[in-house]
């Protein structure tokens, strides 16, 4: 099994930062994308940035300037800086990691893994 453990949401007023990390934990094999999506009250999950393990990252339009994604491989974790905050984006915060796990002796299986999510409010 494969277990991503978020931490690092909370309240902060707008314009404030907030700093989320992720971990997977597990029979982990590799990662090929590890990132973060999100979603609001009523709206679709949406994705918020990820990483490639080459280094290759993708931000969302809302984020870009303000939010920096980074991971360590060797340590199967992926970080979010979020600065410069909005109330827009108060959200549950979800990691998601894209890769292949040990599945037994010389067994590999691909899978796709969420965290449990991570509340952000935004709000003076």
């Amino acid at each position: 099994q494969v277990r991503l453990v978020e931490s690092g949401g909370g309240l902060v007023p707008p314009g404030g930062s907030l700093r989320l990390s992720c971990a997977g934990h597990g029979n982990i094999f590799s990662i090929d994308r590890m990132g973060w999506f999100r979603q609001a009250p009523g709206k679709q999950r949406e994705l918020v940035a990820t990483m490639a393990s080459s280094g290759t990252s993708t931000y969302a339009d809302a984020v870009k300037g303000r939010f920096t994604i980074s991971r360590d491989n060797a340590k199967h974790t992926v970080h979010l800086q979020m600065n410069d905050l909005k109330p827009e984006d108060t959200a549950v915060y979800y990691c998601n990691a894209a890769g292949t796990r040990i599945a037994g002796a010389g067994v590999f299986s691909p899978g796709d893994y969420w965290g449990q999510g991570t509340q952000v409010t935004v709000s003076s």
